[in-house]
């Protein structure tokens, strides 16, 4: 894992940037629809990855704050 994670996130962006120049090169402005539905993933992804951090740190509140109240 150590090695794993930073080379994916190095070779995805990379991989992605070439076929998008490889879709304008065979399919031309249909690439166009293609970066739109990359955006929606990407900006759905995001949301998913903003929300559980929000709730993992509302969760870590209320367990700290249980805790200074002596519950288990």
């Amino acid at each position: 894992m150590r090695i794993a994670k930073p080379f994916l996130i190095v070779t995805t962006p990379i991989g992605l940037a070439i076929g998008l120049y490889e879709g304008w090169r065979l399919a031309g402005g249909l690439v166009v629809i293609m970066v739109a539905m990359i955006s929606l993933v990407g900006a759905a992804m995001l949301g998913v990855v903003l929300t559980v951090r929000r709730e993992k740190r509302a969760d870590d509140a209320a367990r700290a704050a249980a805790a200074r109240r002596g519950e288990p």
